[in-house]
């Protein structure tokens, strides 16, 4: 077994400097200062162990090369590569050590645990179930198969199972955390929040100077309608750590719901610094930024937003918004065009981008862009009109602007009416007509659209040219 000290259980196979701790009681009388080539076993499995801290796996496999032929054809060794080349992405090359450790040895443990993390890598629910089932059927009170059973059925909404695997672990371990964790979560998902308090209360109870079940009976309690109990369990949470993106994000999340919104702008930042590359904390503290005139903070964010998640078209439209805020036509043109792709049933992107098209080229540049984006709206609908009239401007035919005018004034629906008027007023602008212009401007102002991406753009308009509201 590649166990030997009684109390060391095989929890996780991805903690590999645990599992290098049990290899050196198997290859004891290591001692730095008699390093002599070749390298003794355990000074290797300790540089392995430094590797894999700082997340290098390939260095790590490379390693195993290194070991005495004899120690290195050992189970134990060989499980432990098998796990650090699941770790490194390397999974069949890691499943083929750990089959074949299985077929001459079918009952060991720890290689049902490697091939159990295989299975999950690779997202084989189906064998991985199979595979932490043998291991419960070898040895029935073991902890570690029972836990992640529950939390695989958990996981796949094989609900009823999974509380079975929980409730196993908790008549041999009635403070076990994940188990408490897993109940709760079950009497979450059944709508018994009751119960999940009761599990929660438990949890904290057992283990004060965990932040897991601080932070899960927040969650509780913020899905309630508890807000402030929630801020307090989840400052516990952060005290107690404080790298933890998620308690963080969550934290944010709580603070912004009390519309505490510059603590909740910290906190996301908080979250950003922890997880620079996970798009979400981005979409938050654009938004809040914008909210408290921070135009810059706002832009920069949704360009980070656009580059981390370029499929989620809102960061675009910020994008565009504030390069149109600052000029920036050609880059304006960019992002609404995208936003357009992404969003080809908002006929406003298209003309936002024609707009800025126009302004940062010729007159007659979108042409064509406008021709395909009124093929896409219905005919005789004001949309389709105003499409149309920015087509024929692009082309200086100007024949379109009263009976624009006259749907204009009839439209019913306050939202398109006052979309259109936002565009009547950039259309005069591009032509030159600063008057007309403006009073569209200031009629769009009157309407209280606020709702509305144009809104802040015509804000900032009516601002740099005086336009006094009454």
């Amino acid at each position: 077994m590649l166990i030997m000290a009684d109390n060391y259980k095989m929890k996780n196979f991805f903690c590999m400097p645990a599992l290098i701790l049990a290899l050196l009681f198997i290859y004891p009388g290591y001692s730095a200062a008699a390093e002599t080539a070749p390298r003794p076993t355990p000074a290797i499995l300790e540089d392995i162990a430094n590797l894999l801290s700082v997340f290098n796996y390939d260095d790590a496999v490379a390693l195993f090369d290194t070991i005495d032929p004899a120690d290195a054809a050992s189970s134990q060794i060989r499980l432990l590569k098998a796990s650090v080349l699941n770790s490194a992405g390397k999974t069949q090359e890691a499943r083929a050590i750990a089959e074949d450790i299985t077929a001459k040895e079918p009952d060991n443990l720890d290689a049902l645990f490697v091939m159990s993390a295989i299975e999950g890598a690779s997202g084989r629910q189906k064998e991985q179930r199979a595979v932490l089932e043998k291991i419960i059927s070898i040895d029935s009170g073991n902890i570690d198969a029972l836990t992640q059973l529950g939390n695989l059925n958990l996981q796949t909404r094989a609900i009823s199972s999974a509380s079975d695997n929980y409730d196993k672990i908790l008549e041999i371990d009635p403070e076990n955390l994940d188990a408490l964790l897993g109940k709760a979560t079950i009497y979450r998902l059944n709508r018994d929040p009751q119960n999940a308090e009761a599990m929660l209360n438990k949890a904290v109870m057992a283990h004060p100077n965990e932040a897991a079940p601080y932070h899960e009976r927040a969650r509780l309690y913020k899905g309630a309608g508890f807000a402030v109990q929630a801020l307090a369990d989840l400052d516990k949470a952060k005290d107690l750590d404080d790298q933890d993106y998620w308690i963080a994000m969550d934290r944010a999340d709580t603070l912004l719901f009390l519309n505490r919104k510059p603590q909740a702008l910290e906190e996301y930042e908080r979250a950003e610094a922890l997880n620079p590359d996970d798009y979400l904390a981005y979409a938050y503290t654009a938004g809040i930024k914008d909210d408290l005139g921070d135009y810059d903070g706002a832009e920069k964010d949704y360009d980070t937003l656009s580059r981390l998640k370029p499929d989620y078209y809102f960061a675009f439209e910020g994008v565009g918004i504030h390069k149109m805020r600052r000029g920036l036509w050609a880059q304006a043109r960019d992002a609404f065009a995208e936003t357009y792709r992404q969003a080809p049933n908002d006929y406003y992107y298209a003309l936002l981008a024609a707009v800025c098209w126009m302004r940062s080229d010729t007159i007659a540049a979108p042409r064509q862009f406008l021709n395909q984006a009124m093929t896409k709206v219905k005919r005789d609908t004001i949309e389709y009109y105003m499409l149309r009239l920015y087509y024929d401007l692009s082309g200086r035919v100007y024949n379109g602007e009263n009976d624009m005018l006259a749907r204009v004034d009839r439209e019913t629906d306050n939202d398109t009416k006052a979309r259109m008027l936002f565009y009547l007023a950039q259309y005069y602008d591009i032509r030159g007509n600063q008057n007309l212009a403006n009073k569209f401007f200031m009629q769009f102002r009157d309407m209280g659209r606020q709702s509305l991406p144009e809104w802040r753009l015509n804000e900032w308009i009516c601002t740099d040219r005086g336009l006094i509201a009454f």
